[in-house]
């Protein structure tokens, strides 16, 4: 069984392609073959800057000879059915056998076809892969029509068998397989023969050239690693740089240099961001101090003098870059030490989107929402406030303008660095939190409440205008802030009634969309109309001076105005947001997004709707709580049992209901008890609810879904002795009352209906 070889030797391959290039080649040629009948016991991918290589080991030396009955037209059907029947088979009417069926003679053809020799599938498998490969982005050069990556020089296609090695005879717009490679570009060019894949991994090694970019990335972070704690010091580690840098080199030389010592004065992630964005360095680290205050670069090669050249090109480099940051970084504090007011200014001509206003609407609705949820999260609300209008404020310095990843981590410097307290300066850099799944979760006061605000406003603002997600498109992140939302409350152990948190959110955002244009009072009052009360509470909405507790007020108070003011923006906003009911479709898209988030950790679906079902579900705190009790509850054998036995009973008292039109909902009374079961479990309702009853107000779901299990065995006991249908109707009827018990004590835990099994 021979082995296959291939490499696509080429110009360099951007780094962040190769990995997915070198997948993409194992599975269009392992597919191609495996479709072409030619299977094969295991496969590998490897790519460098230059190349991507796969090996196939074990695969057959020809495809099988396969034989396929086909099923044709009726043997009396028209001439042209059978002709084009016979073309689609490539056989002759002799070829055809007819057989009787249930429904007739019908025409069978058997179509054999010959197995073909490996290198004939290869050849033909690796040119389709070739013309059709899936890069990113891809080039023409010369007069060919080939499309690559980069300019491709060479093929290398060996099938390797125990009487040695077959080039695959083909080619791709004149370039011809062989069985010939090339060495390091620099410290060992020329051609390569190979005739194995150990020859070739073997070869290249000696010519400088390490294929496995694991391999690679181990060696430079072992070199990296061990160098810097030469020097006492630590590099910062940076997974995705790794990967990326691995993807630079075919020979990786580690090179420690320093930072001139007029930069390091700069925030240890200016410099960190500059060296890794503009030059692919890695950030070393004074564990002491906490400064950068050297830097690890990767060479493709190895010197005479030991990388000083190199070494000494790249320190220039570097500090005409960071030349450049500490001149963005001194002129930002100006500004900052100045207040900060010409960044807030700037934000007025920034547009967050075209039918949700500039940055500043949107900082001025995060500074209202914020100032009402602080006390909730036990945050002072002016500090609350003050923070909201501060915290997108570095979106218009230039340090920011030119590393935008930086945003809201300068924003602590620049705040801090007016005098600010230190709980509003961290909340610039917190609010965005988390922007992923492994990301902390702000946990100071002020930052909760703010980046709570900036996410509500996010959601409310383009729940607003119809701008929801749809299937996998999210183009403006609304599912990561429902998580980001989530998350906050829940990690956070805060309880709040997130129905009024959203509902707040929109009120806010509609009277803020009413005042901010040209509608306003003033352009009222130019209109000649001059009902006292509404320009009274415009101009006080302006300034954010009002109870939201008088929602409901303001709505009344609107359908009095005048049909002359309706086709004014308050009135037309805050209309439509009472026709869209935005606040129960976005409290419902939080609610499928926590699933997605307990599902993560766990928790069944069904139990989560258990949960979402009951009331006060729009405290996601307490939901969690509550669907973490039930969770572990019904892994139990008591709480799962339990689940039968709840619904055998809701079942058998629904269908009495139905049957006799009335509600069994109270009057059980142990006197007319006829059985110890019956006897027994009413004692044991009797306990139970006086353990939930109380364990529910105190919100203690585990002592309460506890007592909700320990009925299990009286109510097993009770279906296993006592039929509910008794003759006697007084007997009935006191049965169906305390199936009814049964039922309203376990609803009172979770809607229990919904759980499946």
């Amino acid at each position: 069984m021979p082995d296959l070889l291939i490499e696509l030797f080429s110009e360099e391959i951007p780094a962040r392609m190769q990995t997915r290039a070198a997948d993409d080649l194992k599975k269009l040629v392992t597919d191609g073959l495996v479709e072409a009948g030619l299977t094969y016991a295991s496969a590998a991918a490897f790519s460098t800057p230059r190349r991507l290589m796969l090996t196939v080991e074990g695969a057959l030396a020809a495809s099988p000879t396969t034989t396929e009955e086909r099923k044709g037209p009726k043997a009396d059907a028209p001439e042209k059915a059978i002709e084009g029947f016979l073309r689609g088979a490539g056989l002759t009417r002799d070829d055809l056998e007819e057989r009787d069926t249930p429904k007739g003679k019908i025409l069978f053809a058997k179509i054999t076809k010959p197995g073909r020799p490996a290198a004939e599938i290869v050849a033909e498998v690796l040119e389709h892969t070739i013309r059709n490969f899936p890069w990113p982005k891809s080039m023409r050069w010369g007069s060919g029509t080939l499309k690559w990556v980069r300019p491709l020089h060479s093929i290398l296609c060996l099938l390797v068998t125990e009487e040695g090695a077959e080039v695959v005879p083909m080619s791709v717009d004149g370039i011809a397989a062989g069985n010939t490679t090339q060495g390091h570009r620099f410290m060992s060019p020329g051609t390569l023969s190979v005739r194995s894949f150990d020859d070739y991994t073997t070869q290249l090694a000696r010519a400088h050239v390490v294929l496995d970019a694991t391999e690679r990335a181990e060696a430079i972070w072992h070199d990296a690693t061990n160098q810097a704690f030469a020097q006492g010091l630590e590099v910062v580690e940076d997974a995705g740089l790794l990967a990326e840098v691995a993807g630079l080199v075919e020979w990786p030389v580690v090179l420690m240099g320093k930072i001139d010592t007029d930069f390091l004065g700069l925030p240890p992630e200016v410099l960190q961001t500059s060296m890794k964005e503009h030059q692919k360095f890695f950030s070393v680290r004074n564990p002491k101090s906490g400064r950068i205050e050297r830097f690890i670069t990767v060479a493709n090669r190895e010197t005479a003098d030991n990388g000083a050249t190199i070494l000494a090109g790249n320190q220039k480099v570097l500090s005409a870059r960071l030349a450049d940051a500490k001149f963005f970084w001194e002129n930002d504090l100006r500004t900052a030490n100045a207040g900060m007011t010409a960044w807030l200014d700037a934000l007025k001509n920034v547009t967050f989107h075209n039918k949700l206003g500039t940055q500043a609407d949107l900082v001025d609705r995060m500074a209202t929402l914020a100032r009402e949820i602080a006390p909730a999260v036990g945050a002072d609300p002016d500090q609350a406030e003050r923070a909201a209008r501060l915290a997108k404020a570095d979106l218009a310095s230039e340090m920011v303008y030119e590393f935008p990843e930086l945003q809201g981590l300068m924003g602590r410097y620049y705040i801090e660095a007016m005098g600010e307290d230190k709980a509003i300066a961290a909340a610039a850099q917190d609010h965005y939190a988390p922007l992923g799944p492994s990301d902390d979760v702000p946990t100071a006061p002020v930052s909760v409440a703010v980046a709570l605000a900036e996410k509500i406003d996010k959601l409310t603002g383009f729940w607003a205008i119809d701008e929801k997600p749809t299937g996998s498109k999210d183009p403006f992140a609304l599912r990561r802030a429902a998580l980001g939302v989530i998350r906050i409350l829940v990690e956070n152990k805060i309880s709040l009634p997130l129905q009024d948190l959203l509902g707040t959110g929109a009120f806010f955002f509609a009277y803020k969309q009413a005042v901010a244009g040209t509608k306003a009072a003033d352009t009222l009052k130019e209109q000649g109309f001059q009902n006292p009360m509404f320009v009274e509470n415009l101009e006080r909405w302006k300034v954010g001076n009002f109870d939201i507790s008088l929602n409901e007020k303001r709505i009344s108070e609107i359908e009095y105005y005048p049909d002359q003011i309706k086709d004014y923006t308050f009135y037309a906003i805050f209309d439509r947001f009472r026709e869209m009911a935005i606040v129960p479709d976005l409290l419902s898209f939080i609610h499928d997004r926590l699933k997605v988030y307990l599902r993560d950790q766990g928790i069944r679906h069904d139990i989560i709707d258990a949960c979402i079902a009951m009331e006060g579900s729009d405290d996601l705190n307490l939901l969690v709580k509550r669907a973490r009790a039930l969770s572990d509850t019904l892994k139990t054998d008591d709480g799962e049992n339990l689940i039968q036995g709840f619904k055998r009973a809701n079942n058998i008292l629904t269908q009495a209901e139905a049957a006799d039109g009335v509600e069994y909902s109270f009057g059980a009374d142990p006197k007319f008890a006829e059985t110890d079961e019956e006897r027994a479990l009413f004692e044991a309702l009797d306990t139970a609810e006086a353990q939930i009853t109380p364990a529910m107000q105190a919100q203690d779901f585990t002592t309460a879904m506890s007592a909700m299990a320990d009925l299990r065995a009286p109510i097993d006991a009770f279906f296993t002795a006592v039929q509910v249908n008794s003759d006697n109707a007084t007997v009935r009827r006191n049965r169906l009352n305390l199936l009814s018990r049964i039922r309203q004590i376990c609803l009172a835990v979770a809607d229990l209906t919904r759980i499946e099994g």
